[in-house]
């Protein structure tokens, strides 16, 4: 049997696995409470998983490892530094009081959150915050598209275009049939997948590149490769310092949680709220652990690189493809590296899953629940609530395929520009509707529209 041939098989089993659990769960979604929020009943394992899965996206097996190959360590050393203590401090002080105040107030979606909380009668708020998720999420369901069709691509020459539009029929087909249930559920799966994948790739890779010694002396050999305050640049092969104002700017990725609809919304989901303590445990570990192994995994693949046995890789767009190319090197060597080769991009279809679901999730709801119902006026039944809320689905990811189009978008900076969106327009309102009284909806709408504004402004 042929490596490809057991690379298919092995990612085929996996994505009839995710389908599978969405039919399981198709039956469930009696309400968009059920399809939106899983009735409030996730428990605190799936909680931190799911929210934490959903969060790293392909950037964990793409991003992070690409972002180390061609800069070295600063760069995602920062970035990991920030979105680590960003993850605790979420958890900590949002997830239980977000909690408990949406089911008191009965909110499903965090516009409908923002609205209730803040008294807007005329839903403004809600149609100004349903509008944001959708502008953001759009191109960061894309960037999930493209790095499954690059996957594809790079692994058995299928034409990009086609790989990434399957891979967006797959998602959106057990993302339509199950609803929340299905997504978390799956996210706990894909995050168990994502784990065995880098603690796969690293052990293999460290041996095809000669031990852990010839990756310590690759990275040395490279100016500035392994500093902190000093980032490498591939095309001149020097280095230069790397300054404060970068420094801080990497770190606040940290602050992007506070704002981000597809992790909150776990923390509305969870069933008792008295065992978040137990997922902040479980979800920060997990982050730290996942990211400093992704970081790893980019040594190992330029000193891998270096040795022949995988390709050399310029520029972001092509190093993000170096786990790919790790496993395909491992499916060379017989039938069970070739199986393990497929659990590695397994993991890592996991990784873009995960978030591109929960982002199908949430902007369905942000136009069907809070657009359509809440801001437009009309009153439907559960079961066409719920129709409308799957049609939506589907017309987003239609619209996510054409952005993703192009092959040689970057994972990364696609990530960070919707990152830095979310951050942005919803961080600071959030946690002012938790902690301050005083804050009001014409504040809250004046702070979202001119988050979007300078996110724009600073990008363009």
């Amino acid at each position: 049997m042929s490596a490809q041939v057991c690379l298919i098989i092995a990612i085929s089993v996996y994505l009839l696995a995710m389908i599978l659990i969405g039919v399981i769960f198709s039956k469930g979604n009696d309400d968009t409470g059920d399809f939106y929020l899983g009735g409030r009943g996730l428990s605190p394992l799936v909680t931190a998983m799911s929210a934490e899965a959903s969060d790293m996206s392909s950037w964990l097996l793409m991003g992070i490892p690409g972002l180390a190959y061609v800069s070295g360590l600063a760069d995602p050393f920062w970035t990991c530094l920030g979105l680590a203590a960003g993850t605790y401090l979420n958890w900590l002080f949002v997830a239980k009081r977000l909690r408990n105040y949406t089911e008191k107030i009965g909110a499903i979606t965090v516009p409908e959150y923002f609205s209730k909380r803040y008294g807007d009668k005329k839903n403004i708020l809600t149609a100004v915050s349903a509008v944001i998720i959708v502008i953001f999420f759009i191109p960061y369901t894309a960037s999930g598209f493209a790095a499954c069709g690059k996957l594809f691509n790079t692994l058995f020459g299928v034409d990009y275009l086609v790989a990434m539009i399957a891979s967006a029929i797959i998602i959106s087909l057990y993302c339509t049939l199950g609803g929340f249930r299905a997504v978390s559920t799956t996210d706990l799966i894909q995050s168990i997948c994502m784990s065995i994948a880098l603690v796969i790739v690293i052990c293999f890779g460290v041996r095809q590149a000669g031990g852990v010694d010839a990756v310590i002396e690759n990275a040395k050999a490279l100016p500035g490769f392994l500093s902190v305050t000093n980032i490498y640049d591939q095309a001149s092969g020097t280095s230069s310092p790397y300054s404060v104002l970068t420094m801080f700017s990497m770190l606040a990725w940290g602050l992007g949680y506070f704002g981000m609809p597809h992790i909150l919304v776990r923390f509305m989901a969870t069933g008792d709220p008295e065992k978040l303590k137990i997922s902040r445990r479980v979800a920060t570990v997990w982050v730290v652990l996942a990211m400093g192994l992704a970081i790893i995994i980019g040594f190992i693949g330029l000193a891998m690189s270096n040795a022949g046995v995988i390709p050399s890789l310029t520029g972001s767009s092509d190093a993000e493809r170096v786990i790919i190319h790790i496993s395909n090197y491992m499916s060379s060597f017989g039938f069970l590296p070739a199986i393990i080769g497929g659990v590695i991009l397994a993991g890592m279809l996991a990784a873009t899953m995960s978030t591109a679901d929960s982002q199908l999730l949430a902007a369905a709801s942000a136009i069907s629940s809070d657009l359509l119902q809440d801001f437009g006026g009309k009153k439907f039944s559960d079961d066409i609530a719920v129709k409308i809320a799957k049609l939506t689905v589907i017309i987003i990811s239609t619209i996510s395929v054409i952005i993703a189009v192009d092959p040689n978008s970057s994972v990364f900076s696609i990530v960070s520009f919707a990152w830095a969106g979310f951050g942005a327009t919803f961080g600071p309102v959030m946690l002012l509707s938790l902690f301050w009284k005083r804050s009001n909806r014409q504040g809250a709408i004046a702070g979202m529209v001119s988050g979007t504004i300078m996110v724009f402004l600073w990008k363009y």
